[in-house]
Parts: structure tokens; C-alpha cells; sequence
């Protein structure tokens, strides 16, 4: 669409062109038109331009037949009649000064249909006489153009002046925005504008309930209160994790505002929340941006100084190089260090550690002016409390009810079963999908209590871990920790009672809540249930498992695998192995398996650990292991506890104690006093005795058993065949691993063939007996 104004220059173009008789209508005419219009003038004006010579260039131009494809007056009778169909019309046309329409030349086409791609990108409704002139400068050919720099004036120029030509009075009749260049209201309009388009009203918000309580934050927004209250540099910035309530502090703000609940200096105070994306918007041009904000600041101080207003910028790291070019403009943040500075305006921000960092504090010049408030993750006590207050908001709005059980179920839960999220933001998304979830099902109506299996149900999805690992009671699992461990792992009581006792410590209150639930070293031959023991305790407590392969780290530099690489290095940002694996799952029993073959610095990082329970990797995150229930496994003394003591002055002893005591001093070799020293306990596994071995047979047949249940196949292995199986597959110093190498090949690989391709191929029975001493295979 066409502005009236542009639509009055195209018209004396036109007759300009009827007059010389010209056939086409050329950029050269249109400018000489624009050339009356005071906007245009002003602009070129300001770039140096010399108005009468260029009129005069142009008047020249235009006067010369030559340059001009010219019309016969037979030629312009008959476009008269055929472009004005009655004689009324070519009266109307006449009495107007047209004779006919000439014909667009090429290059005004083009220059018109630049202008309106970008009034449509910059989101305006209408062409204005500015828009074209800018488009003008395209037509590098053009004779417009020529004559244009010839006075010194570029688009870059042109450009620019539209940009910060703000003080000019507009057209009543013509459509007004903040956006368009060159086009200002009224500075109290212009002011009121800006923050509207801008800006959100958090007063506004607050007065109409859309605002949530605040609960607790005391401290913080007393400290805020008192930046606020500052003479100069009267800025601060909440810097916290996601979802601990960085943005409620500002909103509660502004909803103690509006009740009354502050301090006299902050009484009739606005605060007004920027509006980042609707700033940069359809900003095209260079100049727009800083134009926009700069009105904004504008607004806010005028404000600022009247009755007092404050600007609130989430995820204020933004700002840095928001609305920079290439070509050296200033982004916002520049924009704003003047203004703050001098307490022209008070800015409140909130960002995150990580962005605070990497952004923010590296730009001293803006940081100074900010003062810094940390916003900790609330304890779970006080997370209840917060919950308690906003459960009102959700029960209206999903129509159940919450009981305070059940508040402090899904805080409690959440916290333990959601690692990677924050409270209070992870419990209330846990209470209000409940909420949801409850609402949508078809047996529970309206006004329906939320239960703790609800909750169960909706963390169990969240965390992506069985319910019942969060339903069972952990009172019954504790209870009977040793007899499930002990149905499970044979011939190591003494460990496992050892390791069932100091979870048990830990869990009754009595342990140090500052050190993981248990760190233990286990120790003694291969194939004796070390691994198997860490990975039945995880499945039997309903936690996770993470199991770290030790001889990886062998290597000096493969420490940072660990924690992460060092600024400067190759993946830097990607985060360590072990700090990655307790941030995912901060419940669990983390297996560092053969933890003797790993670089004697891996045993450094681990002090810290074991002693304060967590752990900083490369990015400064800390990991929290004080959930972990931490086992590393080693093979060290096994091969001292094999060899025999050899001397005639050797001190007599038993069997037992010899070994002991070599094994003792192989551990006393391989670890530092001070690595020892930190453990809760080392466990010594016992070599498997026959009647272990019988066990673990039959362990191994019944896993078979219930695989083979799924193929429809029934499985009867005879007394004879395991204790054939117990026999050739017991090896003193390789453990229990031979037998289910011997499983698989005796028994799987036979059953494999004859379930795909034989006798078992639609199920059916199979009974393993000794023949020959061997096994034999009975199928019916």
C-alpha cells in the first residue's frame, strides 16, 4: 500500500511527464517530485546535500529530448481513450492535469518493489516517500543515483538520518508507528508507545492476578530493596540456576509494589519487564534498533524521574551484542552503561552462573554498574513451603485438591529422582502435571485428591525409572537388604553384611550427610562376585547403576576424561565422564571396576569425593555424590594371596593369616594412606568353594531357564549334569567366570541351533543329562 504522501508525489510526477510528452514515468521524475516533500528535504538536507543544484541536475535532465522516449499527440489521444473509458473520467483526469498514464519505466519497478519487500519484512503497512529514496540507491545505473552522490549523499547516509530523524511532526491523516523512520508522535505519546510495544507492565499483571505469589525470598528482596534504594549503580542482578525462582523474585516485586508491602521509596514504582524479541523485530535498517531502545530509556528515565520506574531484563546476558552489525554499531548493552551509570534509570537482571561467566563478567564496564545477588536452590523445607502457598493456584485451575502429604511427596521425590532441574521449578512442574493427569482421566472427576501414587506415577515418567523403585519403602528394602544380597551372591556373607550395615548407618541419620552413603573397596580374586555384588545392591535398592572401566584412565592425560578438559583444550565444553554420569543420575551405585589400573591421579580426584561428597568438573559445575553409594573394585594382593611363604625362619601361622596379611600389604602398596584412609571400608572377597560353585550353576541354569520360557521351551537339567557342570567348570584362581563360558558352550550354543533350525523350532522340553561324561540332550 501506497502512503497518501507518496501517492501525492507519484501523481506530480506523472503530470510532470504529461506535460514533456514523456512515454515512460522514471526515476528522475519521481525524485525531482520528492523534492517538495519536507520529510525527504530534511533528509537529504541533513546528508549535505545542495537542494537548488540538485533540482537543477535533475530539472536539466528531464528537459532534454534526447534522454526521452517522446509521444505524438495522435498517440496521446489514443491512450486517452483507452485508459480513461468515458468522457467523464478524462474529465476528471484533465481538470487534474493528466492526459494520459505514462508507462513505469523498469527501474521505477524495481525500486517500488524493493520498498514494499521491505515495508512486508519490517512488518509496516504502507510505502513511504523515505522508503523509496532508500530503495533508489539500487539502481546503480540510474541517473537519480548519479546525481545523488554527486552531492555527496549515500544510501549508508541516508539511512542513517532516517534512523535518528525522531524529532520530525507527522501527518495526522498518514498511519504512525514507533518503527517507521522518520515519523514520531508527541514525546508523551512517543514515550507511552514505546513502552507498550516494548515493554510488559508487571504492575499491570499484578493488579490483575496474573502474577503468582511469592513465597519466602526475604533476603534476597530486602537486598534488592536496598540496591534499589542506592544513589548511582542502583542495579542489581539475580544471578542462579534455572528454576530457583530468579524471574518469581522480580514478579513478586512488582506484586509488593502494587500491594503496598514496600518501603516509601519504592511505593508508586513501575516495573516493567523488556521485551527482547519485539525490540529487534522488523528492525531492517541500521539505527533501528538503537532507536527503539533508546526510546525505551528514554521513557523510563522521564518516568523514572515523575514517580519512579524499574526495568527488568531476563536473561540479561542477552543484551551483549543484541542489535550489533558488522558495521561497528553499538548493541544494547552499550546503549545502557551511560543511562545506568549515573542512576539515569535502575535496570534489575537475572541470569544464570554458567551465562553470568561466560558473558556478563567479562564485560568489567557493565558489571560494575550491576550489583550481584545469588539465588541458591531453596532447601526442601522451604520448597514445601512455597508449594503449600501456590497449591491454591493449581487447584482452582486443574479442579482437584492437594494434600500436604502429598506437597511434600512430590518436593521430597523430585529432588531425589530429578537430577538435572532445580527446586522449586521441578516441583511444581511435578504437582501441576499431576494435575493435569488426574483432570484428563476418565474415572477421577472433578474435585478428585490427589494420592501419593499419583505423584509416584508422574516422577517415575519424569526420571524415566520404574515406580517401584520410588513406591517400595525403602524401610522394607533396608530391612532386608543382607538376606536379598545374600539370595543372590554366594559365598561372600562377610561383605556383604559389612556393606548392608554401612547403608544402613547412613540411612538411620547417623552417618556424615556430608560424604557419599558409603564408599568401599572391594578386593580379592577375579570371578568372585566384586562387580556382580555393586550391580545386585543398585537393582535391590531401585537406584541406578553406573559402572566406570578403570583401565581407561591409565594414562597421565586421560584424567581429564573424568572431570573434563581444561579451557583451551578439545572438548572443552562437553563435560567429563564421571561429573556427567552423577549429574544424570545422583542416585545410584557408581562401580569404578579395577580402579588399581588407573593413573595414580585419578586416586587425587577422588579424595575429594569420598571425603566432602562432591566433586567440581572443568566448567566449574559441582557434582553432588552425597546420594552415591560409591564401590571401586581391585585385584590387588590376589595374586600375593596365592603364593605361599617360603623361609625356614618364616613365622608360623595359619593359612588364613598369611594371606591376610600379604594381601594387607599389597593394598598398603598399591593406595595411599591417605586414598585408605577415606574409605569406609575394604572388603575382601573369599575364593568359591565347591558348594559356592553348586550355587552359582544353578544361578546361571535358572537365568537360562528364564529365557528360554520366552522361546516356549522347557528346561530340566539333572542333578549329574550339575555337577558335571560344577566340576569342569571351576577354576580355583579364575572364579565363577569359567562356568558360564562353559554354559554357553555346552549347553546355549547346542539349544541355539536346535531352537532355530531343529527339534525346538515351535518349543517343546529338553532335559540335560551325562552321558559318557558328557553332556547329553533329551528332547520331547
Amino acid at each position: 500500500m501506497i502512503s497518501q504522501k507518496l501517492e501525492q508525489i507519484l501523481n506530480r510526477a506523472i503530470r510532470r511527464a504529461n506535460e514533456k510528452k514523456h512515454e515512460f514515468l522514471t526515476l528522475e521524475n519521481v525524485l525531482l517530485s520528492m523534492l517538495e516533500d519536507e520529510t525527504v528535504i530534511e533528509i537529504l538536507v541533513d546528508c549535505g546535500a545542495n537542494l537548488g543544484d540538485l533540482k537543477k541536475d535533475l530539472s536539466g535532465f528531464l528537459d532534454e529530448d534526447s534522454n526521452f522516449s517522446l509521444l505524438s499527440e495522435e498517440e496521446i489521444q489514443e491512450l486517452n481513450r483507452k485508459q480513461f473509458g468515458n468522457e467523464q473520467l478524462r474529465d476528471i483526469a484533465k481538470d487534474n492535469g493528466i492526459l494520459y498514464q505514462p508507462e513505469i519505466s523498469l527501474s521505477l519497478q524495481r525500486v517500488i518493489q524493493r520498498a514494499a519487500i521491505h515495508i512486508q519484512s519490517s512488518g509496516k503497512k504502507s510505502i513511504q516517500a523515505i522508503n523509496l529514496l532508500v530503495a533508489m540507491f539500487s539502481e546503480k545505473e540510474s541517473h537519480a543515483t548519479y546525481f545523488l552522490e554527486r552531492q555527496g549523499v549515500t544510501r549508508i547516509d541516508v539511512v542513517e538520518k532516517i534512523a535518528h530523524s525522531t524529532d520530525r511532526p507527522v501527518n495526522s491523516q498518514e498511519e504512525s508507528t514507533i518503527e517507521a523512520p522518520g515519523e514520531t508522535f508527541r514525546k508523551e505519546e512517543k514515550y507511552e508507545k514505546a513502552l507498550s510495544e516494548f515493554t510488559t507492565n508487571l504492575n499491570n499483571l499484578a493488579r490483575q492476578g496474573k502474577i503468582d505469589p511469592i513465597i519466602g525470598r526475604e533476603d534476597e528482596i530486602q537486598r534488592i530493596i536496598q540496591i534499589l534504594c542506592r544513589r548511582r549503580k542502583n542495579n542489581p542482578i539475580l544471578v542462579g540456576d534455572s528454576g530457583v525462582g530468579k524471574t518469581a523474585i522480580a514478579e513478586g516485586l512488582a506484586k509488593a509494589i502494587v500491594e503496598n508491602r514496600v518501603p516509601s521509596a519504592l511505593a508508586n514504582t513501575t516495573v516493567y519487564a523488556l521485551d527482547m524479541a519485539s525490540l529487534l523485530a522488523g528492525t531492517k535498517f541500521r539505527g533501528d534498533f538503537e532507536e527503539r531502545l533508546k526510546l525505551v530509556l528514554q521513557a523510563l528515565e522521564k518516568e523514572n524521574e515523575e514517580k519512579g520506574s524499574i526495568l527488568f531484563i531476563d536473561e540479561i546476558h542477552t543484551i551483549i551484542g543484541a542489535g550489533a552489525t558488522s558495521g561497528g554499531s553499538l548493541d544494547a548493552s552499550n546503549l545502557l552503561k551511560p543511562a545506568l551509570s549515573k542512576g539515569q534509570i535502575r535496570c534489575m537482571g537475572s541470569t544464570t552462573f554458567d551465562e553470568y561467566r561466560k558473558y556478563f563478567e567479562k564485560d568489567q564496564a557493565l558489571n560494575r554498574r550491576f550489583q550481584k545477588i545469588d539465588v541458591l536452590e531453596p532447601s526442601i523445607e522451604d520448597s514445601i513451603q512455597i508449594l503449600s502457598g501456590l497449591k491454591s493456584k493449581f487447584e482452582e485451575h486443574h479442579q482437584v485438591t492437594y494434600p500436604d502429604q502429598v506437597i511434600r511427596a512430590a518436593v521430597e521425590l523430585s529432588h531425589k529422582h530429578v537430577a538435572d532441574r532445580k527446586l522449586p521449578d521441578k516441583a511444581i512442574d511435578v504437582i501441576d502435571e499431576v494435575g493435569a493427569y488426574i483432570r484428563l482421566k476418565p474415572d477421577r472427576g472433578t474435585g478428585s485428591e490427589v494420592n501419593l501414587q499419583d505423584i509416584e506415577f508422574i516422577i517415575s515418567k519424569i526420571a524415566r525409572i520404574p515406580q517401584k523403585s520410588i513406591s517400595m519403602n525403602e524401610k522394607e528394602k533396608l530391612r532386608y537388604l543382607d538376606r536379598d544380597l545374600k539370595m543372590m551372591i554366594y559365598g561372600q556373607d562377610q561383605a556383604i553384611d559389612k556393606v548392608s550395615n554401612a547403608i544402613i548407618l547412613n540411612r538411620s541419620g547417623l552417618g556424615n550427610v556430608d560424604k557419599p552413603i558409603a564408599s568401599f573397596l572391594f578386593t580379592g580374586p577375579t570371578g568372585v562376585g566384586k562387580t556382580e555384588l555393586a550391580k545386585q545392591l543398585a537393582h535391590i535398592m531401585g537406584i541406578n547403576f553406573v559402572r566406570i572401566d578403570m583401565s581407561e584412565f591409565m594414562e597421565k592425560h586421560t584424567v581429564s576424561k573424568l572431570i573434563g578438559a581444561p579451557p583451551g583444550y578439545v572438548g572443552f565444553e562437553q563435560g567429563g565422564v564421571l561429573t556427567d554420569a552423577i549429574n544424570k543420575t545422583p542416585y545410584s551405585v557408581l562401580l569404578l571396576d579395577e580402579i588399581e589400573k588407573a593413573h595414580p591421579d585419578v586416586f587425587n580426584i577422588l579424595l575429594q569425593v569420598m571425603d566432602h561428597g562432591a566433586l567440581t568438573d572443568s566448567n566449574g559445575r559441582t557434582s553432588d555424590f552425597r546420594n552415591v553409594v560409591l564401590i571401586m573394585t581391585s585385584n590387588a594382593g590376589a595374586k600375593e594371596m596365592d603364593a605361599g611363604s617360603i623361609g625356614l625362619g618364616a613365622k608360623v601361622l595359619s593359612d588364613g593369616e598369611i594371606n591376610s596379611s600379604k594381601r594387607d600389604q599389597a593394598i598398603k602398596n598399591y593406595f595411599t594412606p591417605e586414598f585408605r584412609n577415606r574409605l569406609d571400608a575394604v572388603i575382601s572377597f573369599n575364593k568359591l568353594d565347591n558348594k559356592n560353585i553348586e550355587m552359582v550353576v544353578s544361578k546361571f541354569l535358572m537365568e537360562l531357564e528364564n529365557q528360554l520360557v520366552e522361546k516356549k521351551v522347557e528346561l530340566e537339567v539333572s542333578e549329574k549334569a550339575k555337577a558335571w557342570l560344577s566340576k569342569n567348570g571351576y577354576d580355583d584362581k579364575l572364579g565363577a567366570r569359567p562356568i558360564a563360558r562353559l554354559i554357553n558352550e555346552k549347553i546355549k550354543k547346542p539349544l541355539a541351533h536346535e531352537i532355530l533350525f531343529g527339534k525346538l523350532e515351535k518349543g517343546g522340553k529338553v532335559i540335560v543329562e551325562v552321558k559318557n561324561d558328557e553332556l547329553d540332550f533329551i528332547f520331547s
